[in-house]
């Protein structure tokens, strides 16, 4: 058995790259995607760590460019005023409570306020927008990361399944799985598993939910008294947003568009595959017990207030 292993754990690169190539094919589905990243990533390790860091972070952003080709600029003002006032209350409340609960479970400052960021807004990137600014370590900002990185990759295969069992609709399902799940990523691979309706309104609410990081890294300056740092700015939210005004108001051919949104998707289940690849052992090891407890009981709050506001109003 060893010898197996070791023969495969050698050729790990050659396995690795098959598998990225099978995930281009369209029988493999974003949770399949991610689960085989993860079960080669524990097994076998990354042979790419780098490569896949980086191409994990791209890769997506040009998926979400080109999901803005199957979208609709009025359908998706719709989809982000009709819930600006409770976005307002769920990110300013994760916050609040974040800090609380961290000094709680005796958190540190900067470890909460990065975990609380991330589940309120948009995961890894709002983390990666105000770690800078709170001057976070490379420990607080691998824990952090972690953690959401971890939460991540279980709200993927869980929520379409509760989504099922709660007979939630396509809007209803679009809209939770954009508010309750941290990065774009799996917002975007939960909504494409459940529905095409799902997927369009979680992309849409979600990139609207992300424009938050603006506001949230200038509160951050003055709540950690910090000046002069650079904010880090989501970009292709701006390009996603053009790629929706021009199938909105030119006359592009529907086999163009749906060609490119055909793409973009399977670009989005490679991306799962890079993400799940991306975990390692020594990752799981950082994350620790107290953030983690912390991340699982925001994702709690904000899922079933979530919840009982979609069930409220839509």
């Amino acid at each position: 058995m060893n010898k197996i292993f070791g023969y495969f754990k050698k050729y790990n690169s050659y396995y690795y790259l098959l598998l990225a190539f099978v995930c281009l094919t369209p029988w493999i589905s974003p949770p399949i995607a991610l689960f085989l990243g993860l079960t080669f990533a524990l097994t076998l390790g990354s042979p790419f760590p780098v490569f896949n860091k980086k191409a994990s972070k791209y890769l997506l952003q040009i998926a979400v460019i080109g999901l803005g080709f199957g979208m609709n600029l009025h359908e998706s003002l719709k989809a982000g005023t009709d819930g600006i006032l409770f976005t307002i209350i769920s990110v300013v409340s994760v916050i609040i409570i974040g800090i609380l609960v961290g000094k709680f479970y005796k958190v540190d400052k900067v470890t909460s306020y990065l975990i609380s960021s991330g589940t309120a807004i948009c995961g890894g990137s709002a983390i990666a927008a105000v770690g800078p600014i709170v001057r976070a370590d490379e420990s607080q900002m691998s824990v952090s990361l972690a953690t959401v990185f971890v939460l991540n990759a279980i709200a993927l295969f869980i929520f379409p399944t509760i989504g099922h069992w709660l007979n939630l609709s396509q809007i209803q399902f679009g809209t939770w799985a954009a508010i309750a799940i941290h990065d774009t990523s799996s917002v975007v691979g939960a909504g494409s598993a459940y529905g095409e309706e799902a997927l369009k309104v979680a992309t849409t609410v979600k990139l609207t939910r992300a424009l938050w990081i603006i506001p949230l890294s200038i509160f951050t300056t003055f709540y950690f008294k910090s000046k002069g740092d650079k904010l880090y700015i989501p970009w292709f939210i701006l390009f996603f947003i053009i790629a929706m005004l021009l199938n909105t108001y030119l006359n592009i051919p529907t086999k163009v568009t749906s060609s490119i949104v055909a793409v973009s998707r399977q670009c989005l289940t490679l991306t799962l595959f890079f993400i799940g690849a991306g975990l390692s052992r020594n990752t799981l090891k950082n994350v620790g017990s107290k953030p983690l407890l912390l991340g699982i009981s925001l994702w709690i709050f904000i899922g079933l207030v979530s919840l009982a506001f979609i069930y409220s109003f839509y």
